[in-house]
């Protein structure tokens, strides 16, 4: 059990995460393509991926981030949106036979296991379209926040974002590693997500500047704890997703053990903490929320 595990979770802020939650499962359905009809396969393959049930750990963040710096929530929402079609359309790749080759994903078929991997190659890329029309279409923004945020969503998953560390896990993962070069892999392959997060609720907000930096360090804190918290997970059988996938990999948990793992995580959230303290000055919803994540 994790520091953050002693955190006090109210009714009322779990109540406050529902409605969040629930805001986000309704903006997405509004704003995924509707199915046709029954031939519209990559329409359907796109809702499944996205709207699949999953803890939506990323657009929650943004979300009380971007609450905590008082900024516009229904930008925020259409925001958060986007992130999850990036990190959906991430895992529909990420689980292809070319790649790690998955079964279940949040608890169901994967979705080349389900519509077949042309489809769900089509679906990916159609997320990720999508993701970038809702980022521009946002409505309120100033010109130049516009294109910070979409080149913000450029960066994440181009080749030095989640293209680059994924191939780096394929690639490299199955050498031996440095300590170094793994913490690169997992940054990469899971952190820059988290700084494209901080990052776009800073810039719809009016934080004063030296808040961004701050920001940022308790993105690359979180990034790696969560990495290091998958990796914890993939021999748990109640992970709603394949167990094993990193059996072979040069990970940090086979570099060091479980206990050292732990220890590292503990760490990572610890550091993570003291960003969320000095940027949002007492705050502590996004505490509470990793909380109940790390638990």
């Amino acid at each position: 059990m994790t520091a953050y595990a002693t955190a006090t979770i109210d009714s009322g802020f779990t109540e406050h995460l529902l409605q969040l939650r629930g805001a986000i499962e309704g903006r997405l359905d509004e704003l995924l393509p509707a199915v046709s009809n029954e031939r519209d396969l990559v329409a359907a393959a796109v809702r499944d991926g996205a709207l699949a049930p999953g803890k939506r750990m990323r657009p929650l963040l943004l979300l009380l981030a971007a609450n905590g710096l008082g900024a516009n929530q229904r930008q925020a929402l259409d925001l958060a949106c986007a992130i999850e079609m990036v990190h959906a359309a991430s895992l529909i790749l990420d689980d292809m036979p070319c790649m790690d080759d998955a079964q279940i994903r949040r608890g169901r078929p994967t979705v080349h296991l389900a519509f077949g991997e042309d489809i769900a190659i089509l679906a990916a890329v159609a997320l990720l379209a999508r993701a970038f029309g809702v980022v521009a279409g946002i409505e309120g923004l100033r010109p130049l926040v516009r294109t910070q945020l979409v080149e913000i969503v450029a960066n994440t998953v181009g080749s030095q974002g989640l293209v680059q560390g994924q191939l780096q896990d394929l690639r490299d993962g199955k050498n031996a590693r440095s300590e170094e070069e793994i913490a690169e892999t997992n940054n990469l392959k899971t952190g820059v997500l988290f700084s494209a997060i901080m990052d776009m609720a800073y810039l719809i907000s009016d934080a004063p500047k030296p808040v961004r930096g701050v920001l940022q360090r308790f993105a690359v804190e979180l990034g790696h704890a969560v990495q290091l918290y998958d990796d914890l997970q993939d021999a748990n059988p109640n992970n709603a997703k394949d167990q094993g996938k990193d059996d072979g990999k040069s990970t940090l948990l086979a570099l060091y053990g479980e206990e050292r793992v732990r220890e590292r995580l503990d760490g990572h959230l610890a550091r993570a903490q003291i960003c969320l303290d000095e940027a949002y000055r007492g705050d502590v919803y996004i505490g509470r929320f990793l909380g109940m994540l790390f638990a």
